[in-house]
C-alpha cells in the first residue's frame, strides 16, 4: 500500500506544482491524468523520492518514505519523462548495468534480462548501442529497466511516447499483466491508453486532485451529454467557444463535431456513448469555465 496524505511541492513563493494531494493506492493500475503543467511530473518525482515535499506524508507499507525512502526505493521501478540513456553501452551492457546498481546478482540479471527482451520486442538489438537506437526503442529499453527488479511499485511517466500503435497495444497488454500483484501509476496525456488499462484515475489540473475514482463513475457524470452533429467550417470556433468539445472529424460540407453539453447543442445533434476523454474534458472544461 502506498498511502500519500496533504503532499505538496512548492518551489518559490506562492508558486507550487503540487498542493494538498492525498491518495490510497493498493494493486492495481492508476492512471494519472491532466493537461501539460498539471503537476503531474512533480507528483511521480516525490511519490519515487526523487525530491522530497515541502508539506505531507508519504507512506510506503508503514514506513514514512521523508525519513526513510530505502524501503521504497528497494520496491521501486522507475520509467521518469525524460529517460537518459548511455550512447556508449549496448542495451545488454545497459541493463546489465542498472542490474548492478540495483544489487541484483548475475545470474538472477541474465534470466530477467532475457525475459525482458523478448517482453519489448528488442532480443534482435541487445548487441547495438543505445545511441543508434530510434526514440521508440530508447522508451522500450527504458520500461525494460523500470521491469528489471520485478517491483512491487511501477511508475511510469508518459511510458508509450515515441512508440508506434501497434506497440502501444503491445505495451497496454504487458502493463495489464504486471498489475495482477503490485502498484502501476501510468501517467499520460493519451487517454485511450489509460482507458484501455486503469482500474483507477486520478485527475490533476493545478497542481490539484480532482477526483480519484474508477472509469466507470467518471463516464457516468456525462451520460446523456455526448452529442454528435456537423457544423459549417467557419462556425467551429464558436462551437468551442460555447462547449467543450471532445473530437473533430473533417468532412467534405463541414466538420463533423463531438460536443459534452447540459442539452442538445443543436436540433441535428445526436446522443453519444460517453469515453474515458469525454468526461476528462468535461471535468477540465468545468474547472475553467469556474
Amino acid at each position: 500500500m502506498l498511502s500519500v496524505s496533504g503532499i505538496g511541492k512548492q518551489y518559490s513563493g506562492d508558486i507550487w506544482g503540487v498542493r494538498d494531494v492525498s491518495l490510497d493506492l493498493d494493486a492495481g493500475i492508476h492512471g494519472l491524468l491532466g493537461p501539460n503543467g498539471a503537476g503531474k511530473s512533480t507528483l511521480l518525482r516525490m511519490l519515487t523520492t526523487v525530491t522530497a515535499p515541502t508539506e505531507g506524508t508519504i507512506d510506503w507499507d508503514g514506513t514514512d518514505v521523508v525519513e526513510d525512502p530505502m524501503p521504497l526505493r528497494r520496491s521501486l521501478g522507475y520509467l521518469p519523462q525524460d529517460f537518459g540513456v548511455y550512447p556508449d553501452l549496448t542495451l545488454q551492457e545497459f541493463l546489465e548495468y542498472v542490474g548492478a546498481l540495483r544489487s541484483m546478482d548475475t545470474e538472477s540479471v541474465d534470466a530477467r534480462i532475457e525475459e525482458l527482451l523478448e517482453l519489448t520486442n528488442l532480443a534482435d538489438v541487445r548487441d547495438r548501442k543505445l545511441d543508434g537506437f530510434s526514440g521508440g526503442m530508447r522508451q522500450r529499453a527504458g520500461i525494460a529497466q523500470a521491469l528489471l527488479n520485478d517491483p512491487e511499485l511501477l511508475v511510469l511517466d508518459e511510458p508509450t511516447v515515441g512508440l508506434d500503435p501497434e506497440e502501444r497495444v503491445r505495451f497496454r497488454n504487458v502493463v495489464s499483466e504486471l498489475a495482477a500483484d503490485r502498484i502501476v501509476i501510468l501517467s499520460t496525456h493519451i487517454v485511450p491508453d489509460i482507458e484501455a488499462t486503469a482500474s483507477r484515475i486520478a485527475l490533476l489540473n493545478d497542481g490539484e486532485l480532482l477526483d480519484h475514482t474508477d472509469p466507470e463513475s467518471l463516464n457516468e457524470d456525462v451520460e446523456g451529454k455526448v452529442y454528435e452533429y456537423s457544423v459549417p467550417a467557419d462556425e467551429l470556433t464558436r462551437v468551442r467557444s460555447e462547449y467543450a468539445v471532445s473530437g473533430t472529424v473533417q468532412r467534405s460540407d463541414g466538420v463533423e463535431v463531438r460536443v459534452i453539453a447540459e442539452s442538445p447543442p443543436a436540433e441535428a445533434a445526436t446522443p453519444a456513448r460517453p469515453t474515458l476523454e469525454d468526461a476528462y474534458l468535461w471535468r477540465l472544461d468545468g474547472e475553467v469555465r469556474r
